[in-house]
């Protein structure tokens, strides 16, 4: 007996916690790791969010709520989005998850046919693809260059979106792994190869507030889109809360519709008193926010400068998130490395610093490393020291 589907093998992972679990292994041992590959805030949540929570558990708020999530914490969502991409939004185009992947597995799973193309960029955030495949679609890799500043090449973005092939436009801004931003002729473009070739967009907006310069654009902004347009969001990023595992989606009802189903078939709905948290972090202050931020910036200017003095790496500076990208190649020549999870694992092992190879994110990644500044600036500044004293031969 085989017990395992062969669909399964076309699911993907998540590579950062596989390496937070190697990590996890060499703490134990009493090492101490500088941690640059996972992709959470090391900020509290705070404490008027953990407020709200606790409000609502001292109230036995602990039983299912409505599938789609509590009609206040969708309204919230939609009055956020509306607000901030001028567009109206009803509550009953809001779908709340336990975090935002299920958005990205649910818009594959409800809009995918088998053998539909879908293009998304690369490198990015690994799920894309693995939904893709797993659903039975055709993952089309979109390539992001470094000299555009990592974002896609028009040309390319025509050839690849094809009438009656093509189902989903997939597109991330501010993106994972490389902290690049669409700018409005990119979203244009996406708006006019959707209408014209009849698909839909998919656009994760995790890190919608954490841009250091000018505003966040939306596809979801420009006229007829609405009707074609998933958006993700959440408030792990954004409200340090990772781990309580809330996130929503914005879509047509028609397919709100069918996204709710599943999640009733897999999860029934999201954690009753988060939810009340999610509430209260979209409504309450936001100071913490822009705290957050401005820490932001200030330590990737530290990671950029100090990855851009190191010999064969470059360094552009990112526009958003909180992922620096480095071009690695120069280091791995003069190492005699031909991969870049070569030098991952020698600055695990030998120098007990974890950051990302670039191919963790797709094919297109060969090369570069996530390095992600979300931690403290004592360990930022001495895991970097690390990391040039390996590269550098010291």
């Amino acid at each position: 007996m085989q017990p395992i589907a062969k669909r399964v093998s076309k699911l993907g992972t998540e590579n950062a916690f596989n390496v937070g679990a190697l990590v996890a292994g060499l703490e134990r041992q009493g090492k101490k790791v500088y941690k640059f590959h996972i992709g959470q805030p090391d900020f509290p949540t705070p404490q008027n969010i953990k407020n709200a929570a606790i409000e609502a558990l001292h109230a036995n708020m602990t039983g299912y709520t409505e599938p789609a999530g509590i009609y206040e914490l969708r309204q919230a969502c939609a009055e956020y989005i509306a607000k901030t991409r001028k567009v109206e939004v009803s509550p009953e185009e809001v779908v709340i998850t336990p975090g935002a992947k299920p958005i990205i597995f649910a818009a594959a799973f409800v809009c995918v046919e088998r053998g539909d193309e879908v293009v998304y960029p690369n490198p990015t955030f690994p799920i894309y693809e693995s939904v893709i495949e797993v659903n039975g679609g055709r993952a089309v890799p979109l390539r992001l260059n470094e000299e555009t500043g990592f974002r896609f090449d028009h040309e390319e973005l025509k050839a690849k979106v094809k009438k009656g092939k093509t189902k989903m436009i997939m597109i991330n801004s501010p993106a994972n792994p490389t902290g690049s931003i669409l700018d409005e002729n990119d979203l244009k473009l996406v708006r006019d190869l959707a209408v014209d070739n009849d698909t839909l967009v998919f656009s994760d907006e995790i890190y919608d507030q954490i841009i250091y310069e000018g505003e966040h654009r939306s596809v979801l902004s420009l006229p007829g889109m609405k009707e074609r347009t998933i958006l993700l969001n959440g408030h792990s990023k954004t409200y340090a809360m990772t781990g309580w595992r809330l996130g929503y989606g914005v879509m047509p009802k028609e397919i709100a519709d069918k996204v709710i189903r599943l999640g009733i078939n897999i999860y029934s709905c999201p954690t009753s008193f988060v939810q009340k948290a999610g509430v209260e972090a979209l409504r309450g202050p936001q100071d913490s926010v822009a705290v957050m931020r401005d820490e932001f910036r200030r330590r990737r200017e530290v990671v950029v400068k100090a990855l851009n003095e190191m010999k064969g790496v470059k360094c552009q500076m990112p526009k958003g998130a909180f992922y620096a990208f480095p071009n690695v190649k120069g280091a791995m020549r003069r190492l005699g490395m031909k991969k870049a999870i070569e030098l991952q694992e020698k600055l695990l092992y030998q120098k007990e610093v974890s950051i990302l190879s670039g191919t963790y994110f797709g094919k297109y990644g060969e090369g570069y490393m996530r390095f992600s500044y979300d931690t403290t600036m004592a360990d930022i500044e001495e895991g970097l020291k690390m990391m040039r004293e390996r590269i550098e031969g010291k």
